[in-house]
């Protein structure tokens, strides 16, 4: 869907990697290697994206930085935008239609580091939990979103974890 919009891959897996985590920052070199691509082309897109205010610069020892600009005035819905394209969305109406008393909703893995690998790690925390639903939303959510969706039950102390959903509000 979005793919069909922005045809630049590499933009696209720079949208992922910065806009799904807030939190995420990497270097020319470091992109590159991670995704596998000539630091040409992704330096090519980090100007474009910086020149239009989307990302920052930051200097950080003899590197440059990237991070999101969470100022940005469009950051929110591009950050929507993009949890919507990896399907984020779906997942955590799904999981809150009839796994019981949610508590909390956390994307791990990969993806919480904005790698787009097509393994989706969700952490869900609460009471009264109805695990039994899990093997049959698993299976459910992935022919929704055409990506593979892990559940985990349990601890929501994680090192890389982003809150999609808590009772708590957020």
């Amino acid at each position: 869907m979005l793919d069909s919009i922005i045809t630049s891959k590499t933009r696209l897996r720079l949208l992922v990697k910065f806009f799904i985590n807030a939190d995420n920052h990497s270097h020319l070199r470091g992109l590159a290697e991670e995704f596998g691509e000539s630091t040409n082309a992704i330096r090519k897109e980090l100007n474009n994206l910086s020149e239009a205010g989307y990302l920052k610069k930051e200097s950080e020892k003899n590197r440059i930085s990237y991070r999101a600009n969470t100022l940005h005035p469009l950051f929110g819905s591009l950050q929507d935008i993009i949890r919507k394209y990896i399907g984020l969305d779906t997942v955590v109406e799904e999981v809150l239609d009839r796994m019981g008393n949610v508590e909390t909703v956390l994307l791990t893995g990969d993806y919480a580091d904005g790698k787009d690998t097509g393994i989706i790690e969700i952490r869900i925390t609460g009471e009264e939990l109805n695990t039994q639903y899990l093997a049959v939303l698993s299976q459910r959510i992935e022919e929704m979103i055409n990506r593979k969706v892990n559940f985990t039950i349990g601890n929501a102390n994680m090192k890389s974890a982003i809150v999609l959903y808590s009772q708590k509000g957020s």
